[in-house]
């Protein structure tokens, strides 16, 4: 009964906008990739990456002059990167950082199917290629994860032990937390970022709104009480789950975490080994060739950038299906199914290494529903 369980939930995981907001074409004159809606930007280039599961996913890479940062994406639910585009480059202006966004799979231009696994490729994907096309260092990298994005966003901060810092931006406990006040994790359950949270060594921002209506504002005060090296929270009153960028305070609170773990010396050990007790079966991030030398400093400053804007919050166009009273999954089979799991939790070894042991089932979870 777990197995129908979860594959209910992954029914409710994913909503890639339908039909997607942008297309990728070619500039005949340039040979260069572009998104059709928008104009060229010089300091913007437009990736398609293949992953290590095999699908290609399409990618933007914000380029800011004599930027030390670079801010790794991970977006939300029911969105893609043209929707995401124009927040890309305002923050990349406001925070005076690089700044690479992805679609995952399945979203926007992206191939094969959303799923739990496929997001972990997908953010692998994004990782390598800013070590090696832009000469992008661990230690300089930022991870940042909004709401659905926070599930790959901690699973790859929990293997990288020299990071800059994370930010967790309307963050999930857990795909079933989402949809039930359950105290435990389940074997069936995705994105357990409440188990994976205790093992990120960098400083960790979490920003939620209190008035949160799709993932709990509790999602985001608990994991920031579970962080090693916590960072002043920022709970915006009033927030709602699609809105906390128009908030002032988020673009100040955000550009001060950004220049305090920029001045900060790092206390994380080069040497220190990557941490891959959370999923056995998955190989490191740390295979990932060493960093070449950037291409960035080659490019001159872009007038483009050098005018700050009005922070532009993106047009989310969320379906009626995202409200919390669409996401029910009948009781009964979490109650058969915590059966299933109590018989096999009799030797018990950890749960999450039975989960990762079968991670054949956890592909099957095609949708799960966040924001």
């Amino acid at each position: 009964m777990g197995g129908v369980t979860s594959s209910m939930a992954a029914k409710f995981a994913f909503f890639p906008p339908n039909p997607p907001s942008y297309r990728i074409i070619t500039d005949h004159a340039t040979g260069l990739l572009l998104l059709d809606c928008f104009p060229h930007r010089e300091n913007v280039d437009v990736l398609r990456l293949t992953t290590r599961r095999g699908t290609e996913i399409a990618a933007v890479y914000v380029r800011y002059p004599m930027a030390t940062s670079t801010l790794l994406y991970s977006h939300g639910n029911a969105t893609d990167i043209g929707q995401m585009y124009e927040l890309f480059v305002d923050l990349s202006i406001h925070l005076k950082v690089n700044l690479m966004g992805y679609d995952y799979s399945g979203y926007g231009q992206s191939s094969g199917k959303p799923s739990e696994n496929n997001t972990y490729a997908d953010i692998e994907a994004a990782f390598k290629c800013l070590k090696e096309n832009y000469g992008a260092k661990e230690e300089d990298i930022i991870l940042y994860g909004q709401s659905v994005g926070s599930g790959p966003t901690v699973d790859l901060a929990a293997r990288l032990p020299r990071l800059r810092a994370v930010v967790l931006h309307s963050p999930i406990l857990s795909g079933l937390r989402v949809m039930y006040p359950v105290k435990r994790t389940y074997w069936f359950d995705i994105y357990k970022n409440i188990d994976k949270i205790p093992l990120v060594k960098c400083p960790v921002l979490v920003i939620h709104g209190t008035a949160d209506e799709v993932v709990d504002f509790s999602h985001g005060k608990q994991l920031w009480e579970l962080c090693q090296e916590k960072y002043d929270p920022l709970w915006l009153i009033d927030g709602n789950h699609c809105n906390l960028e128009a908030h002032p305070e988020y673009i100040r609170h955000l550009k001060k975490f950004i220049l305090t773990v920029e001045k900060s010396p790092s206390r994380r050990s080069s040497s220190r080994k990557s941490i891959d007790g959370v999923e056995h079966s998955r190989r490191s991030t740390e295979y990932f060739d060493a960093p070449r030398k950037s291409t960035d400093r080659r490019e001159k400053s872009r007038k483009s950038t050098d005018k700050p804007e009005k922070l532009r919050v993106p047009n989310h166009k969320y379906s009626n299906v995202e409200r919390p009273d669409k996401f029910r999954i009948p009781f009964d089979h979490v109650e058969r199914s915590r059966r299933s799991v109590e018989f096999y939790e009799k030797p018990r070894r950890s749960i999450d290494q039975q989960v990762e042991k079968g991670r054949k089932s956890v592909d099957c979870l095609d949708r799960f529903r966040s924001g």
